[in-house]
């Protein structure tokens, strides 16, 4: 046989001699699934993340509330020293206590809506004429310069609402899932993230002029003084769907993000012709906090034995916005990882590696938390200059794509993890969960670690109603967490974390990337649902 064949069909053996070697104990597989199936608690924490605490934006009274009972919570399972880490600082907090949303004439009318985020209040209820001051690009300014003081101004055009075609609910098919696991060589001159194709007839901005617009239009807005600026929903059915104000700028104009059907109604009114008028009134009594002051993320470790230097890692972020109570975006997330942590402590099973929890502040915001956790206890990768823990750290497992079950995880492009997480996996093929991708996932706190050289990872999960009906609006509530789903996902995520914590090795790596400048979080990858 020659030295070539040889070679192949070495390397042909490789993944076969690293599953044989990668030893799963079935018996921790049996006893996890039984713990959690079982006596599952991940409902009832979710309870109190979202119905009890309530939305929890980074930097309110209800993140802080929140962050408190996560403390708690982590004690009563004798998790060793969870506490609140600072980080910062972290701009000024805000929240909102009433919003009120009435259309007084042509006709009268209830407005589904909520202020958007760091906006502030009216103090009391303003009542104005509506007017249409649609501005795509900074050009646009100036042909409303001196007309908006003392109106409610509508910012955008109607949005045309064509049938659905497509299903609000949805699972990943065999089809899919089998090209998701499929590795595509990367071509050169790549297109980047979800961007969009702009208005017609307007240029494309970079994210860094979409960014200064943003800051030059609230700018543009509190010195032409209306009484309250309206933005239509991303959403239809009267789902709200909206974003945040500039957390930098002060008393910026009151502005709310209303139902697309009622702004579209508004709309027509403004634009027949002859134009109808319309009166509009909102209250909205928003409340700031001290400026610059920390921000936190919640942190717990259970003890590790012969290795108790080396961390495994398992969380998910613990802030979400506003409109909804953060249910799958990210209260799932928290609340399955909490219930990971429970489920080793009580099943009292003992691992080398200590497991930490975290849960992340301001993920919304850019993956602030994690990012500032990973730069002063890791790296800080504008430099890449490693520390102590960078070396004994082994691995990182994320929840943050919504409801759905976990079929299988994302590598990040690293190969060398493939057939260990396939072998770790065979367990929960009976679950739906068997699919091992090459593929970079983006948008959430695993990227945090993996931008340093550590192992970050994140779930692949289903789809769900996530994109059609609860990403960041008022429908992101208790009622759409599936509850089979969620001991699925916290099943697998305490045997991979067990796995991690046991194993001879830490996981493999990949090489050190080069120093990164500072720069924005990036676009939601392809695959991330959150």
């Amino acid at each position: 046989m020659s030295r070539k064949l040889c070679c192949i069909l070495l390397l042909l053996l490789v993944p076969v001699l690293v599953l044989a070697q990668e030893r799963v104990d079935l018996s921790v597989v049996n006893r996890i699934r039984t713990e959690e199936f079982s006596n599952s608690k991940a409902m009832d924490y979710l309870f109190y993340l979202t119905d009890v605490n309530g939305p929890r934006l980074a930097g309110s009274p209800g993140y802080q509330k929140a962050g408190d009972w996560c403390v708690k919570t982590l004690q009563e399972m004798g998790v060793t020293n969870p506490r609140e880490e600072k980080w910062g600082p972290y701009s000024h907090g805000w929240t909102f206590t009433y919003y009120a949303g009435h259309m007084l004439e042509p006709a009268y009318a209830p407005l589904i809506g909520t202020p958007v985020a760091w906006t502030s209040g009216t103090n009391g209820p303003v009542t104005g004429d509506a007017m249409m001051a649609i501005i795509e690009s900074p050009a646009d300014m100036d042909k409303f310069k001196g007309q908006l003081k003392g109106k409610i101004v509508l910012t955008s055009a109607a949005r045309d609402l064509p049938p659905p075609s497509a299903p609000l609910f949805t699972r990943y098919s065999a089809t899919e899932l089998a090209d998701i696991g499929m590795f595509t060589i990367p071509s050169a001159g790549g297109r980047g993230g979800r961007g969009g194709r702009g208005a017609p007839g307007q240029p494309i901005m970079t994210p860094e002029q979409r960014r200064q617009f943003q800051t030059d239009l609230t700018n543009f807005m509190k010195a032409e003084q209306p009484l309250a600026v309206v933005q239509n929903s991303a959403l239809e059915a009267g789902i709200i769907q909206g974003g945040g104000a500039s957390r930098e700028i002060k008393d910026i104009v009151p502005t709310v993000v209303i139902s697309t059907e009622q702004y579209n109604r508004i709309v027509r009114l403004l634009t027949h012709n002859p134009p109808v008028p319309v009166k509009l009134q909102f209250e909205v009594k928003a409340q700031f906090f001290e400026d610059n002051t920390d921000s936190f993320n919640v942190v717990g470790e259970i003890p590790g034995g012969a290795k108790k230097d080396e961390v495994v890692m398992i969380g998910g972020h613990l802030d979400s916005w506003h409109y909804g109570t953060g249910a799958t975006d990210n209260g799932v997330g928290a609340a399955t990882t909490l219930e990971v942590m429970r489920v080793l402590k009580a099943l009292d099973l003992k691992m080398d590696r200590t497991v930490r929890i975290g849960l992340w502040g301001a993920e919304e915001e850019g993956l602030l938390g994690s990012a500032a956790y990973v730069k002063e206890h890791f790296a800080d990768r504008t430099v890449m200059k490693t520390t102590a823990e960078h070396e004994h750290f082994a691995g990182y497992f994320n929840i943050d794509n919504g409801t759905g079950k976990i079929r299988g995880i994302y590598t990040q492009g690293n190969g060398m993890v493939k057939p260990i997480f396939e072998a770790w996996l065979e367990p929960f093929k009976d679950l739906g969960a068997d699919t091992v991708t090459i593929r970079n996932t983006g948008g959430t706190d695993h990227q945090s670690f993996d931008a340093v050289g550590l192992p970050g990872f994140q779930f692949i999960q289903d789809p769900m109603d996530y994109d059609t009906r609860t990403h960041h609006t008022n429908m992101d509530v208790y009622d759409r967490v599936q509850r089979a789903d969620v001991l699925q996902m916290v099943a697998i995520e305490a045997s991979f974390v067990y796995n991690a914590a046991t194993r001879p090795e830490k996981l493999p790596r990949k090489p050190l990337p080069p120093p990164q400048p500072a720069g924005g979080r990036g676009g939601r990858g392809g695959g991330a649902q959150d």
